[in-house]
């Protein structure tokens, strides 16, 4: 019986003892497991702020090219043949047109002379209302809107077609010839 006691009371001793240091063992590892994780968070963060960093500055650096490079091809696709390219070439160069120095490098690159030939020679409503607002979003700029005017855009966008099915084309057309009467260009209306 004291044997048997004597070997309870170890194997209890020993549990108790095993117990602590897994205790210990388990808080140690626990404490580890929670630095490390805080540290690849924070690595994480500092990553990603340095990729960020990276990100802008590389665009700042090469889209502007990248930018020019869009707005020709804009420009070139005015000259196809097919209707849908011409809009597309037209909508991208509205987009671009957001201050007085694109719209001039538009100028500059032949995209409103490409533009009035475009809404001459358009068979459909979608094709001139997306030149009449590319022309629109050129007319801005004062600069443009004489280099328009040259162009011999007055009598281009009065040629065009009323279209009473689309309340756009007349507002972009009445804008426009607004825009060169305001600036003195035109004196008939």
């Amino acid at each position: 019986m004291r044997a048997l006691a004597s070997q309870i009371t170890s194997h209890l001793c020993r549990r108790k003892s095993g117990n602590v240091q897994s205790r210990t063992f388990c808080s140690s590892s626990f404490d580890e497991r929670a630095m490390e994780e805080e540290a690849e968070r924070k690595i994480g963060w500092f990553l990603k702020l340095l990729f960020a960093g990276t990100a802008t500055l590389v665009g700042y650096q090469f889209l502007p090219y990248l930018g020019d490079n869009i707005m020709q091809q804009s420009v070139s696709l005015l000259q196809v043949k097919d209707p849908l390219f011409k809009r597309m070439g037209a909508s991208r160069l509205a987009r671009f047109a957001t201050d007085d120095e694109r719209r001039m490098k538009i100028v500059e690159m032949g995209g409103a002379q490409k533009l009035l030939n475009m809404l001459g020679v358009a068979k459909d409503d979608s094709t001139r209302k997306e030149a009449l607002k590319a022309l629109l979003a050129l007319s801005h700029s004062d600069e443009a809107v004489g280099a328009l005017h040259n162009a011999g855009a007055i009598s281009v966008i009065r040629a065009t077609p009323n279209v009473e099915e689309d309340s756009e084309v007349e507002k972009h057309k009445f804008d426009l010839l607004k825009r060169f009467q305001d600036l003195n260009y035109d004196s008939s209306s």
